[in-house]
């Protein structure tokens, strides 16, 4: 396990984007029996953001599921992708899209994941039941799209890295009953990705809007910070934070990573010294920009996306 502390380096795009093109429109997989989300606490439509930061975000979510972006060539290595925006938003356009199309496009099977929000009246514990609700289905659909079941990720962005964060720590819990045969599968993900996440709910990196829409879950400090409950049964993480970030500070992604250390488990943290917060895939010439290479890098050294790319 290592950290490391990024110099600003020129990074060359085209090394990023080689690979395997994606084929076809998403397919759409809904999360959950109509029964299970009847009493939705949702009214009306999903809103997409149009100006500012929220450009391409999606808020009043009352439909979990899954867009699934299907490589031309799958390598057997599947990622589901949880956006960031502080539970009271998914910020889909600029945040989880343009990485889903970067791993569809290096033969990655790539799901980004719409997960019912706290702020719009959902309890705390949703998105986590949606997120091990998708690591489930995958498991069950796993030969239609050429995925290898032990090897389906988590990949988390800012509140969606709080979600990663705790399906892997806490992926033994039942964080709701079984709706179906689906929910015997395991909801351990194969590997977890973070980047600029939220993690802790306790004193000093409580003070993020996601912690706030957290307040109403039973023992929140205990039981949704996941440095907590690190374990030997955890899966290997490869974290991502910048040091200037103004929204989750690196201590977030440190205070994980130490306690990955603590118990053994394979862990690479990148730490750069410059480009905020919610840089998603990363702006051409910042140093975010490196991370999807150095993460095929690791994911690589892990034994994932390694299989011979097979045409569908």
């Amino acid at each position: 396990m290592t950290a490391f502390r990024w110099p600003l380096t020129a990074m060359i795009a085209g090394l990023l984007l080689c690979g395997t093109a994606q084929a076809d429109a998403p397919v759409v997989i809904d999360l959950w029996p109509a029964t299970v989300t009847a009493a939705s606490p949702v009214n009306g439509p999903e809103r997409v953001g149009r100006e500012g930061s929220g450009t391409g975000a999606v808020r009043n979510i009352s439909r979990a599921r899954m867009e699934i972006f299907r490589p031309e060539r799958p390598n057997g290595t599947a990622v589901i992708i949880a956006g960031g925006g502080g539970y009271f938003r998914i910020q889909i356009g600029r945040g989880s899209v343009p990485v889903a199309q970067w791993l569809a496009s290096v033969g990655v099977t790539a799901a980004v994941l719409y997960y019912r929000l706290p702020a719009d009246g959902w309890d705390p514990a949703a998105p986590v039941q949606d997120g091990q609700r998708a690591l489930r289905i995958l498991r069950a659909r796993a030969d239609e799209f050429g995925i290898d079941p032990a090897q389906i990720g988590l990949l988390g962005m800012s509140a969606g890295g709080h979600l990663a964060a705790v399906a892997g720590t806490r992926h033994a819990h039942a964080f709701y009953p079984p709706a179906d045969a689906i929910d015997t599968l395991s909801a351990r993900p194969d590997f977890v990705v973070l980047l600029y996440p939220v993690v802790s709910m306790r004193p000093p990196l409580d003070t993020t809007r996601t912690r706030q829409h957290m307040d109403r879950a039973p023992d929140v400090e205990q039981a949704y910070s996941p440095e907590l409950h690190v374990d030997a049964s955890t899966p290997p993480m490869f974290l991502v934070h910048c040091l200037d970030d103004p929204i989750a500070s690196p201590g977030h992604s440190q205070v994980l990573f130490e306690a990955l250390q603590a118990q053994g488990i394979t862990a690479e943290l990148r730490l750069f010294d410059t480009g905020g917060h919610s840089w998603g895939l990363g702006r051409p010439g910042t140093e975010p920009a490196a991370w999807p290479l150095l993460f095929s890098r690791w994911a690589r050294g892990q034994g994932f996306m390694r299989r011979t790319p097979t045409p569908r």
